[in-house]
């Protein structure tokens, strides 16, 4: 466990007359018992010992990749429930052999112009030179690693230049696994019936069931837009109705493993290369681009201007990872051009409740879960539809997207028209 930042009910009074800590530790969770105490008095302590607590008192067995993030993402938002603002916390937990969690939760501290947060880099072939931003010093990793390395940095800040650092969100945890980042329950799932889940010699291992975090969006999807084309709906449907179709948010294919039959040249675009590598074994595209899907998108149209791109866009599962999702409709509409075309897409939806609150982000259209997954509100995407031209020709209410700590995550599904006369 290594821990960057400040908890502040985690934060031991001292007592006058010793000068050290007491040995108090909050209860998370479960627990009812404190097995673990810390030695010292600094908050890592008190917070390693409460998480160690909490994961006791909540398996007997050793869970699996998928439930022990669950876990260690509920546990993580309870300990900074209440203290929003004047927490700082950032830490990476080594579980087993295999696998490391990273969470972040970033700020400043008082008076201070220092942000510390978590950045990230995954290094793959080809190796470049990094060059450090504090010392004048430079590295050819090219030299010192082969085809078969691939290598995740984690730090609090960028520690080279021009390189792809990217900046954990807020309230986000991420699960690496030979040196790549992981965040879907379907994903951990994947990489647990790989081999390379929890072991031990003393506990007995839960295994995963074959049905259990089986990901359906594409599939539903896939449906939802035969059937607002007009087009057979089935499992067999081999009419190709899209002649250049985009996948944005690839994943490992199965979005497009879905979409395949229905479309002339199908991309895929995802940012996590080992999973565009498994997009790319799956045989199901045409071609696959790793990187930003709005990026890419982005500099296709520039690189393109005036030949037609693309005449179906789809996305599963893509926008609960970005708030604001403006940007993205006014590409997916370049990219469209005159000819005009067909969106699809999935999203979280935000209740009622949530819905009519105050909270920050509310008002922007969208707010960031507790999971660390973007929720939109309807009314916000009706007016993106509207404010670029595009026309809604069918959408459900509340579809079970996905289950959180055992519980259904409702969404929607909604396929967009952008009709060929719009000329932009």
């Amino acid at each position: 466990f290594a821990h960057n930042g400040e908890v502040p009910k985690f934060t031991q009074p001292k007592n006058p007359q010793s000068g050290c800590g007491t040995t108090e530790v909050p209860m998370l969770g479960r627990c009812t018992e404190l097995i673990y105490l810390p030695v010292g008095d600094t908050d890592s302590e008190a917070v390693f010992c409460a998480m160690l607590n909490a994961l006791r008192a909540e398996f007997t067995t050793l869970p699996t990749l998928p439930v022990l993030y669950e876990a260690i993402q509920r546990l993580s938002c309870e300990i900074v429930r209440g203290d929003e603002k004047e927490t700082i916390f950032n830490f990476l937990l080594g579980c087993g052999q295999f696998t490391m969690f990273a969470f972040s939760w970033p700020g400043a501290r008082e008076g201070s112009k220092v942000w510390n947060g978590l950045h990230y880099l995954v290094r793959t072939p080809p190796f470049k030179t990094a060059t450090l931003k504090d010392v004048d010093y430079a590295v050819d990793f090219n030299e010192t690693n082969d085809d078969n390395d691939r290598v995740a940095i984690i730090a609090t800040k960028p520690l080279t230049h021009l390189e792809n650092w990217k900046e954990m969100e807020r309230g986000q945890l991420l699960m690496f696994d030979n040196g790549l980042p992981y965040s879907r329950p379907y994903e951990c799932a994947g990489i647990e019936r790989c081999g390379r889940g929890l072991s031990s010699r003393s506990f007995p291992r839960t295994e995963i069931c074959p049905n259990q975090y089986a990901y359906n969006i594409p599939k539903l999807l896939r449906r939802l837009t035969c059937k607002a084309l007009g087009k057979n709906e089935g499992d067999d449907c081999s009419v190709v109705w899209a002649e250049r179709a985009v996948d944005l948010g690839c994943g490992s294919g199965l979005s497009g493993a879905q979409f395949r039959q229905c479309v002339g040249y199908l991309t895929g675009v995802d940012l996590n290369p080992e999973m565009a590598k498994e997009a790319r074994d799956r045989g199901c595209y045409d071609r696959i681009v790793v990187g930003d899907a709005e990026c890419i998108l982005q500099k296709e149209h520039e690189d393109t201007v005036g030949i037609w791109g693309y005449d179906f866009v789809f996305a599963c599962d893509l926008f609960a990872y970005i708030g604001d999702l403006r940007p993205m409709f006014n590409t997916v509409r370049k990219s469209l051009g005159s000819r005009g075309g067909t969106f699809a897409f999935s999203a979280e939806i935000m209740n009622e409740s949530l819905d009519e609150s105050k909270e920050e982000g509310c008002d922007a259209g969208f707010v960031l879960q507790s999971c660390a997954r973007f929720a939109h509100k309807r009314r916000y995407i009706r007016s993106l539809v509207e404010e670029f031209g595009f026309e809604t020709l069918l959408s459900t209410e509340s579809t079970v997207l996905r289950q959180h700590d055992g519980k259904d995550v409702l969404g929607a599904l909604i396929v967009l028209s952008l009709p060929c006369w719009r000329v932009y």
